[in-house]
């Protein structure tokens, strides 16, 4: 494990214990205070709420890698769920229900609830099921973060077109027409593809 990888796990563990004090005290909605500012903050460093700071993302990794243990496969994603209809979908129910309870001054476990849809599918879909086609926060970030400044880029020079970054890629953000790109509005800044790289040809610029 190198620097940054171990500054992302420590990252993570705390924002994930933050989220859970959040949930235990009853303050949720003060999560939403964090996800508006990285969502601000992903037009320069790109979508690194996704790969470092996201508690579902964090728990689903954790499960991917306990799948892996105990050699369960994941099932394909179904072709139907890939259609943006879906996310975009999710993306206005959730603003509906966020309208209706400021509306109505009640409280709904919505954060809790998405957690728990994000890693239950990630018991038996892979990650990347969530993260490009169910998320609607990923919906949203998607967005902001196809116009971000900073992101992983592939030093074409070095890249031996081995294909494992798109294979390790949770977001599946690393596509091949000619040559593999990352598509920076998918990239979740986890950078699992330059950790995995034998060449080393994948930077966060």
């Amino acid at each position: 494990m190198n620097r940054t990888q171990i500054y992302q796990t420590v990252t993570q563990i705390i924002f994930l214990a933050l989220f859970i004090v959040l949930i235990l005290t009853g303050k949720t909605q003060l999560w939403m205070v964090v996800f508006i500012i990285s969502a601000v903050a992903t037009l320069l460093l790109g979508r690194f709420y996704c790969g470092w700071l996201c508690p579902i993302n964090t728990v689903m990794k954790l499960t991917t890698k306990l799948k892996k243990k105990l050699g369960k496969e994941s099932l394909a994603v179904p072709k139907i769920l890939k259609k943006p209809v879906f996310r975009y979908g999710m993306l206005g129910t959730l603003m509906l229900i966020l309208v209706l309870m400021m509306s109505s001054g009640k409280k709904l476990p919505i954060l809790p609830l998405l957690f728990a849809v994000g890693v239950s599918l990630t018991v038996f879909f892979p990650e990347n099921l969530w993260h490009r086609y169910l998320c609607p926060y990923g919906a949203i970030l998607n967005f902001f973060g196809a116009k971000a400044k900073k992101y992983p880029e592939i030093n074409r020079a070095v890249c031996i077109e081995c294909g494992i970054c798109g294979k390790v890629c949770p977001g599946g953000a690393i596509i091949k027409t000619d040559r593999y790109f990352i598509n920076k509005g998918l990239c979740l800044i986890c950078l699992e593809c330059a950790y995995q790289c034998p060449k080393e040809a994948i930077h966060y610029n």
